[in-house]
């Protein structure tokens, strides 16, 4: 399967409750920490989530987590 490979910087106090919140919906999307110190992440998403995945990412935004 061809996963969807999207990278944010966030912050490092935030990468937790990310990934805890975008793996909570089973087989959406993975969340990969590329670089812990500066906070750089990726997210794999399942072909067919991404809209998906990006309405969750702007609600998250929305709540005050950082995303860029």
């Amino acid at each position: 399967m061809q996963t969807i490979k999207r990278h944010f910087r966030v912050n490092r106090s935030d990468i937790s409750y990310l990934r805890w919140t975008i793996e909570s919906y089973d087989g959406m999307a993975v969340v990969r920490t590329i670089d812990p110190y500066a906070a750089f992440i990726e997210i794999m998403i399942s072909p067919g989530c991404e809209d998906q995945v990006l309405e969750l990412l702007d609600s998250l935004r929305e709540e005050g987590v950082s995303i860029v």
